[in-house]
């Protein structure tokens, strides 16, 4: 058997400023690969800017498989960038999470929730911030948990694993060549992380 996996997101899904084989999605199921577990090439639903509402149209006017063995969402960090309320948030997320959800043939073990990435601590940020609404980097470090605290809980109500990459998206220092999105090397992070959650599922079921 040949499993599928279905990552929905943005731009830290498609890996935005790198080759499409360094981002997590393709490095997660290299890794599984490596261990000879088989896996199609990922299947991606993701675009740089989206906010929860411009991911849950594109997933709407888009065919896809009666459902996949794996899916990933990880989606917010515009709606915090825009400056979008928690409240929209929270809504928006447990509508793609139920979508997610159904995507994964109704098996929540099988649909992961990967957490934003705190894009304060990038160089970008270091000259754009503080903004022309005052914010900082600090005030994007508490929206971030803010948003994150949100879907954390949403996906535990729903019996949904939470893989938190924020505390190594603050502590590493490597990013992609426009200074803003993750490296090669972060996103390997986060394919390790999603990749040993699959493997560990894949074992249960043996």
């Amino acid at each position: 058997m040949t499993y599928t996996f279905l990552a929905l997101g943005d731009s830290y899904t498609i890996g935005e400023g790198l080759p499409i084989y360094e981002n997590f999605p393709y490095q997660a199921v290299q890794t599984l690969r490596k261990t000879g577990i088989p896996f199609m090439a990922p299947e991606i639903i993701a675009r740089t800017g989206w906010t929860t509402n411009e991911l849950r149209d594109k997933i709407a006017e888009t065919t896809l498989l009666p459902a996949y063995d794996f899916v990933s969402l990880l989606i917010g960090v515009n709606n915090e960038y825009r400056g979008r309320s928690p409240q929209e948030y929270a809504g928006h997320f447990e509508e793609l999470l139920q979508q997610a959800i159904q995507l994964a043939g109704a098996q929540t073990a099988r649909v992961f929730v990967l957490s934003i990435p705190d894009w304060g601590v990038s160089p970008f940020a270091g000259s754009y911030l503080p903004d022309d609404t005052g914010r900082d980097r600090a005030q994007v470090a508490a929206e971030i948990d803010a948003f994150n605290d949100i879907a954390r809980k949403i996906a535990g109500s729903y019996r949904v694993e939470f893989i938190d990459i924020t505390p190594h998206s603050r502590s590493s220092p490597l990013f992609a060549p426009d200074g803003l999105h993750p490296s090669g090397q972060q996103y390997q992070y986060w394919a390790e992380q999603l990749a040993g959650r699959i493997k560990a599922g894949l074992a249960e079921r043996l």
